[in-house]
């Protein structure tokens, strides 16, 4: 009599010397056991299944098969007998066979592990494989099963293990799982894998995908940042998963620490470049050009190298290198908006608008003919209807962004241009519908809320536009620009009292955030509150000596009140130090020189600001004050009239005219 799945007592009793079998598998090559009695069937059995292994061990195949099969004869409830020939099925390559034995072992011991491993070793190799003869459906099908049965035994096999679990099937179990997304059992098996078998190479990269996959960021940083230390090699996936949490500067220094092991790897480099950039500051974009150059020496037709070093000789101050990289990308391959998006944005640092407009309107007429043009056009018309918007060309501007909303309607950055173009173009009413319309779809859109209001306001309909933002401020308690927006509807209402309470309440809230403060001092110059914006915008500057924006302001200020000239003119060029080309800077400095009495430098800087800025009315019209002290009546009537046509903010119209109409009388006679 018999017992399923493991040898009978008779023939233990029969084989002292050899060992019992169990329904996990083992191979029991353990040698030559004592000639069985021949009258007992299951110790023959035994006898032919070690048979079989010596036959096996020969080379005889085919030998080794007909004793397994004499053995399964002789003791049907043998399972590990079964198992054993599934397996040599498989190493032979015979996989109906295979599962037709390993099913069959099934059968009689439902535990079996050996049959377990057969058969989810091999349906794992089917559904990677295919079936080249089916239909993409019907495969696609195919692969789902194999997969499912594939996990399902090899589970198995892992549930019934005579001792220590087969790391093999485990990394195969885990494979399986991260291929069907399963990875709440493919990370913690992972883990443990990893940890036991270090030598897996595959297995860290394999972790590292399966968090990826699952969108567990923050875990897979917790372990990279532990493995690190013993396996240097993953500081590229550390770096990557840095990357993705916007943690610029911790990727920038894994790359780095990445590159101490490979010094010479031209893509790592690339990738640290382009991290160092993200970081932002002039200190990681001259490391940034420094690594990119490398990167061109070694592989000069790098194109995503060129791009990155464009953006880096920008960043770090050198707009000729910048605008000569953009246009070797451009010369290198002139289908590629990269190359002009990169020269775009050089040129607007100089704020060179008609260079811009000449680059890219032949660019974009070239792009439209192309297959599937969207990502070039949605690259570029941003750039375009920018510039165009800079020359005072309205109409132009709001075509460009309307094309661009076009190719991305959802996009609220492209609508927040072209709402700027419409106000720009004094159109509030269209810009203030067209806020009001975006904000259906995105009502808790601070950036949107905030045009909205500004448009409201423009259009006379300010206790709207502050409704609005009160509104916002509820939604986005943690956010300071939320408290500016409001603060800065509050001032050019004339509700100055309320824009200080916003902004001193929320600096007790946040009370290192610069643009608080920058916005305090600005509402305190508009009250006229001079002294109080004075002391303001010198606490900004001690905390922060390389804010340009409150360095010129606090310059413009004193300027634009005769006060302690050399002081003002001292605080403008450190702002140009930072924004060399800055326009408005340029305006301020130039003004300083104008009241200073120095009128060449004035007329230098003012026309450089004034052939940028457009559509600046104060600009123009200081530029024609410069002018007319100049004796050039005829220049500065021109300037006094860009004034007039420009954005109307904080000038006197009446004022104007009446200059304009004194130079007339003191034009020369025809």
């Amino acid at each position: 009599m018999t017992c399923a799945g493991a040898w009978t007592l008779t023939a233990v009793l029969a084989f002292v010397a050899a060992p019992s079998f169990s329904d996990a598998g083992q191979r029991g090559r353990q040698g030559a056991a004592p000639a069985a009695q021949p009258s007992d069937p299951v110790a023959e059995a035994y006898s032919q299944f070690l048979l079989a292994h010596r036959l096996e061990d020969d080379n005889d195949i085919d030998g080794a098969i007909a004793a397994y099969k004499r053995a399964m004869t002789l003791d049907p409830q043998a399972a590990d007998v079964a198992s054993e020939l599934a397996d040599l099925y498989m190493r032979q390559d015979r996989m109906a066979d295979a599962i037709a034995a390993a099913e069959q072992a099934l059968k009689i011991a439902p535990a079996n592990r050996e049959a377990h491993r057969v058969l989810g070793t091999i349906y794992a190799s089917m559904a990677s494989s295919g079936q080249p003869d089916q239909t993409p459906r019907a495969s696609q099908q195919a692969q789902r099963e194999n997969l499912a049965k594939a996990i399902q035994h090899l589970e198995q096999a892992i549930d019934h293990p005579l001792g220590q679990p087969d790391a093999n099937l485990r990394a195969m179990l885990a494979r399986l799982y991260v291929g069907t997304a399963n990875y709440d059992k493919a990370i913690p098996l992972l883990v443990e894998l990893v940890k036991e078998e270090p030598q897996w190479q595959d297995g860290a990269a394999l972790l590292v995908e399966a968090y990826a996959a699952a969108g567990r960021e923050q875990e897979a940083i917790r372990w990279l940042e532990e493995a690190v230390e013993d396996d240097p090699q993953l500081y590229p996936a550390l770096a990557d998963f840095y990357g993705r949490e916007h943690k610029w500067q911790q990727a920038a220094s894994a790359y780095e620490q990445a590159l101490q092991a490979s010094p010479r790897s031209v893509d790592l480099k690339v990738r640290y470049a382009s991290m160092l950039l993200n970081a932002g500051g002039q200190e990681n974009a001259i490391k940034a050009r420094d690594a990119l150059r490398e990167v061109l020496t070694a592989r000069v037709g790098d194109e995503r190298a060129l791009y990155l070093l464009s953006q880096a000789e920008r960043r770090a101050g050198s707009l000729d290198a910048a605008e000569s990289a953009a246009r070797r990308l451009i010369a290198q391959n002139a289908k590629s908006p990269s190359g002009f998006a990169a020269l775009a944005e050089a040129l607007e640092e100089r704020r060179n608008y008609q260079g811009v407009v000449d680059a890219l309107v032949p660019a974009i007429s070239t792009l439209r003919s192309g297959q599937d043009p969207s990502f070039s056009l949605s690259l570029l018309l941003p750039h375009l209807g920018f510039a165009y918007q800079q020359m005072g060309q309205f109409d132009m501007a709001i075509s460009t962004f309307e094309e661009a909303r076009k190719l991305s309607p959802a996009d609220p950055v492209l609508t927040g241009y072209l709402i700027q173009a419409e106000m720009a173009a004094k159109h509030f009413a269209a810009a203030a519908e067209l806020a009001h319309q975006a904000r259906a779809d995105q009502p808790d859109s601070l950036p949107l809320a905030r045009l909205e209001a500004q448009a409201l306001r423009q259009s006379g309909k300010a206790d709207q536009g502050i409704a609005l933002l009160e509104g916002q401020l509820q939604k986005h308690t943690d956010d300071p620009e939320a408290y500016v927006a409001l603060a800065e509807v509050y001032s050019e209402s004339n509700r100055g009292a309320q824009a200080v309470k916003v902004l001193q309440d929320a600096q007790t809230k946040f009370p290192s955030e610069g643009a608080l403060t920058f916005e305090l001092a600005a509402v305190f110059e508009k009250q006229k509150k001079y002294a109080d914006a004075e002391t303001v915008f010198r606490q900004l500057i001690a905390r922060e000596p390389n804010h340009a924006a409150a360095l010129n302001y606090l310059g413009y200020m004193l300027a634009e009140r005769g006060e302690r000239l050399d002081e003002s003119v001292g605080y403008i060029k450190r702002a140009l130090a930072i924004e060399p080309d800055n326009g408005s800077y340029l305006d301020s400095l130039g003004w300083a020189y104008f009241k200073s009495g120095k009128l060449d430098l004035a007329e230098e800087n003012l026309k450089r600001a004034a052939d940028q800025l457009l559509t600046n009315s104060v600009v123009q019209d200081h530029y024609g004050d410069v002018l007319a002290r100049l004796g050039r009546y005829d220049q500065a009537i021109a300037a006094w009239n860009r004034a007039l046509a420009g954005d109307g903010d904080s000038i006197d119209q009446g004022d104007v005219d009446k200059k304009i109409r004194s130079a007339r009388q003191k034009l020369p006679k025809k």
